[in-house]
């Protein structure tokens, strides 16, 4: 007679700090989270209890501190090799039905919690990772640009990024202009306010691979009260920008269980198509084609029109959407990767979409939903 082990064990997978190990325990599945950071284990157990009011979220079965960290144990939805998360349904040619009913739940699911537990926050009281904190002194800013400076783009536009404010900027036939230093001054500004912010129950950081599928959230360290802009921008980001063309690229162990992000990074990677100084006029003219696969098109736009606008409607009226949205949104751009370490064409083309978010003509309309792709109608 053979014996089956009490205890089977599958891959472990590496997220930042953190590993993740499926197991198989007296036949229940689990999900093994290793946390070393004793700070982000506390946080993920306050905001696993929190957002579980309000959003389905995995069952915490068990905690336990171990040499280095602490063990997390979760109940394991199902899921495997290119399936069990929302970046699986971005992972085709056209928008699925199961993506059209995925996204119109998650939004209604988002709007009752939002509403439901929005309120103005004390900015000390919000979850403060994702933004106040990389802002602050010492914060990735600091880490990231205080003191140094790098070209815009090596070999294509050889100009120093502290520079970047002496010349006018032709994007894409448009004007615009970008400050570096003023730009980096102002978001540490915008976060170190004390006036209070709109904030609600949620996730804090909504990407492609902590959205499951069938709908479920995963990752806790950022739930709580977040803000609710900053909620917006972080998933219209991710999805347009960070989750299929620069995660995959410059961290593409992220998606180990999920090989077929890879194939459609050329359709989601925007496309420079002209790089070039005319000193004359002291104007660096640039123009690239951005790209954005339809699944993703169709999320974005659906999302906008069922969530964000709405939201906004009721808890901002007459507000200029891109005004709310824009801190955020500097944020993001600037705060998860240090510009400075990318490929020159992609650190070219994302001070290209700095440039825009910060102009006074940023439409969150368009800019997340490109118009060379025309998204469907809402």
């Amino acid at each position: 007679m053979t014996l089956r082990s009490p205890l089977r064990l599958g891959p472990v997978r590496r997220f930042t700090r953190n590993l993740l190990c499926p197991v198989d325990l007296l036949g229940r599945p689990l999900l093994l989270k290793y946390t070393r950071d004793p700070v982000e284990s506390r946080a993920e157990v306050r905001g696993h209890a929190r957002l579980a009011q309000h959003y389905r979220v995995p069952t915490l079965h068990a905690q336990l501190r171990v040499p280095g960290g602490r063990l997390l144990a979760y109940e394991r939805l199902p899921g495997g090799t290119d399936r069990g998360l929302l970046l699986d349904l971005f992972n085709a040619d056209e928008p699925s039905s199961d993506l059209r009913a995925y996204i119109d739940q998650l939004t209604a699911v988002y709007r009752e919690a939002i509403l439901a537990t929005a309120r103005p926050t004390d900015p000390t009281r919000v979850v403060r990772k994702l933004y106040w904190d990389r802002a602050a002194p010492g914060g990735r800013l600091d880490e990231y640009y205080g003191g140094k400076d790098f070209p815009i783009a090596d070999d294509l536009i050889d100009v120093p990024v502290s520079r970047l404010g002496t010349y006018t900027l032709n994007i894409n036939g448009r004007r615009h202009h970008l400050d570096w230093v003023a730009t980096l001054r102002w978001l540490r500004a915008y976060f170190a306010a004390t006036e209070p912010v709109w904030a609600a129950v949620a996730q804090g950081d909504p990407t492609d691979v902590n959205l499951a599928h069938p709908l479920a959230w995963f990752d806790y360290d950022t739930a709580g009260m977040n803000s609710i802009p900053g909620e917006f921008a972080n998933f219209l980001w991710y999805a347009s920008a960070l989750g299929g063309w620069l995660v995959p690229t410059y961290n593409p162990a992220a998606f180990a269980d999920h090989p077929a992000t890879f194939a459609r990074v050329p359709d989601n990677t925007p496309e420079i198509r002209r790089a070039d100084i005319e000193r004359t006029t002291s104007t660096l003219h640039i123009d690239y084609a951005p790209r954005l696969a339809a699944p993703r098109r169709a999320a974005v736009t659906t999302y906008r029109n069922q969530l964000v606008r709405p939201v906004a409607d009721r808890l901002w009226p007459g507000a200029d959407l891109a005004n709310l949205l824009r801190p955020y949104l500097a944020m993001r751009i600037l705060g998860v990767y240090n510009l400075a370490d990318l490929a020159p064409a992609d650190r070219l083309v994302l001070l290209a979409r700095l440039a825009e978010a910060m102009s006074p003509a940023f439409d969150p309309a368009t800019y997340f939903c490109p118009l060379e792709s025309p998204c469907p109608a809402p």
